[in-house]
């Protein structure tokens, strides 16, 4: 049997490909090929380790018309201190079942994130919406900020963390990353009168008063490795026209939405459209009067998507 030793790609050599990739493009591409029926994404998984040890997520996806699969690993170990927590990528070949590719996937799954919620604002927000919250002030809300400025015409920016008054360097990033940025003293203080509120925390449970949402706010909100972690009140998603990435699989990892059928009588049925659906002009784009909500509990065809950007992008080098 012919073997193939995979390329390796370690967390700086990922970071120098990643801005020479249009993540945006990949991503969209493949969420079209998901709704044709071309690519499979199953269930993502999660394994406890012996002991309370902690735990590992998988996350799969096969991606037919790219001729690709793989897996995404993503353990959480318990220490004594702080837990440790990695991602790594493995891409491998349908034609040859040969490894192709095995990176790092920290950074990526950051950018992979930020670009699926980038995805749901160009597809999800008001054309108008000049008025962008973000919760969160971190690599991930930051990337967050990055995907999304260009889409709109933003005329405020306001981001709120806690601590983040008080802290100058954590401002000065901002600030070199967004000239205009404003720092809000509480998350409801950030997100009055905003079109957009990005949710960008690591946090198990909600980070924000659902009484701060405006009549047309598009709510984003993403997921930790924290059991049913959820950044917004379970109750919330009655009231709102709720989206997500992937219907067949989301209502059953996301927090607030286990939550929400459990004691709240809200159904996955309920759920408008996910971006495989709006990609294909499959689903109802969302009516005024009324917040939305955008829920993505991160694929592995994501994940799968981005590492084979990021080979193709090296290869284009070679």
């Amino acid at each position: 049997m012919s073997t193939n030793t995979p390329i390796i790609l370690n967390a700086g050599q990922v970071s120098a490909l990643i801005g020479k990739i249009d993540l945006a493009a990949e991503l969209r591409d493949m969420f079209v090929e998901l709704g044709r029926n071309q690519a499979v994404q199953p269930p993502q998984t999660v394994t406890l380790f012996p002991e309370d040890r902690g735990d590992f997520i998988t996350y799969m996806g096969a991606q037919g018309q790219s001729g690709v699969f793989g897996a995404k690993l993503s353990p959480y170990l318990v220490t004594g201190g702080k837990p440790v927590i990695t991602a790594w990528t493995i891409l491998m070949s349908m034609e040859t079942g040969q490894p192709l590719l095995l990176c790092d996937a920290g950074q990526l799954t950051t950018e992979r994130t930020a670009g699926t919620t980038a995805l749901a604002v160009e597809l999800l927000a008001d054309p108008k919406a000049t008025r962008l919250a973000i919760i969160g002030a971190g690599s991930v809300a930051q990337a967050h900020y990055r995907h999304v400025k260009g889409l709109r015409d933003w005329q405020t920016v306001q981001v709120y963390s806690p601590g983040l008054g008080s802290d100058d360097a954590k401002q000065g990033n901002w600030r070199d990353l967004c000239g205009d940025v404003s720092f809000a003293a509480t998350a409801e203080a950030a997100a009055a009168n905003a079109d957009v509120v990005m949710l960008c925390t690591s946090s198990g449970t909600p980070v924000i008063e659902s009484s701060a949402f405006g009549a047309n706010t598009l709510v984003t909100s993403i997921s930790t490795n924290v059991p049913q972690a959820h950044e917004v009140d379970p109750e919330w998603l009655s009231a709102a026209q709720v989206y997500c990435d992937y219907r067949a699989t989301t209502p059953n990892t996301a927090g607030e939405m286990a939550l929400a059928t459990k004691n709240h009588g809200w159904t996955a049925e309920a759920i408008q459209g996910d971006l495989a659906e709006l990609t294909n002009g499959a689903a109802p784009k969302p009516e005024a009067g009324k917040p939305r909500f955008f829920r993505s509990v991160g694929l592995g065809l994501e994940d799968i998507a981005a590492a084979q950007a990021v080979l193709r992008c090296l290869e284009t080098e070679a």
